[in-house]
């Protein structure tokens, strides 16, 4: 069994249309490997998940953005419940907000209300391709707090909810459906869960077509390919990379973001590194 990834900084750029996009961390993994790990449930002591975003004083600034987000967005749902995008915009705070959790009790219980607001969004509309992706986040995010068999049904869960998105909007969150897919597939066990080789990369190269210049989606795909080694495809992908960063530059600026892009100018350089030592 492989070693759990690293888990991701979590990049938060705006676009244009307000979208901030928000990859699958490594919390899939880490939730099927515990539960194989611990399947009677009996737990370590909880980690903490504040994202490397720097000096604490950073940290603290990034927590307070996203604990102030999350109570607007629980206001405006707990005034106007029906509203569907109240209830998504409530869903994508849950999960941005139990992203940093350090405690699992406290986690759960921000997941819990997202999902529950996203669940209530379907029932209103249940073709609102947002409220069935952050549902899909935020069971994430509860599962990674279980960590026991159940959870392994919850990756289910996900991957159904990912694949409602994906039919509904392909485009939201810069592929995003396509970029949590081809994670889920490559990131779960194929015997006892959903893990898939060839549909990872069906999905991870989706996600690059459809969101060319958004550059996590080709970092996924070329790390994932290394780790296949696939040296020759995920030197192409590079340069490909490479000749798309100053588009990408372009379309967020730097003020833009909440947290330094620090982490894929890191993965970047590590897979120059890995296709470089390759060639030689």
């Amino acid at each position: 069994m492989r070693a759990t990834p690293n888990s991701r900084s979590k990049r938060r750029a705006t676009a244009a249309n307000g979208w901030r996009p928000i990859p699958l961390t490594g919390w899939i993994w880490r939730v099927i490997l515990l539960v194989l790990i611990f399947p009677d449930g009996n737990l370590p002591a909880a980690e903490t998940n504040l994202p490397a975003v720097g000096t604490p004083l950073d940290q603290a600034s990034l927590a307070g953005r996203l604990e102030k987000n999350f109570q607007e967005a629980r206001g405006r749902f707990s005034a106007d419940p029906a509203n569907v995008t109240n209830a998504w915009q409530l869903g994508r705070a849950s999960f941005e907000l139990a992203e940093l959790a350090t405690n699992n009790a406290v986690k759960a219980e921000i997941a819990e209300q997202g999902i529950t607001a996203c669940r209530q969004a379907i029932v209103h509309d249940p073709k609102s391709a947002p409220a069935h992706y952050y549902l899909g986040m935020t069971i994430g995010q509860f599962a990674d707090t279980k960590r026991n068999m159940a959870a392994l049904k919850m990756v289910k869960e996900m991957e159904r909810e990912f694949l409602t998105t994906r039919e509904l909007d392909e485009h939201l969150d810069f592929a995003g459906a396509d970029r949590n897919l081809g994670l889920l597939y490559y990131e779960s066990p194929t015997i006892i869960s959903i893990g898939s080789r060839a549909k990872a990369r069906q999905h991870l190269l989706r996600a690059v077509e459809l969101a060319p210049d958004f550059p996590e989606n080709q970092l996924n795909l070329i790390e994932t390919l290394l780790k296949w080694g696939d040296h020759e495809e995920a030197r192409r992908e590079l340069s490909t990379l490479e000749k798309r960063l100053p588009a990408f530059e372009k379309k967020f600026p730097a003020e833009s973001w909440s947290e330094p892009p620090a982490d894929w100018q890191k993965r970047l350089t590590a897979a120059q590194k890995k296709i470089a030592a390759f060639a030689k």
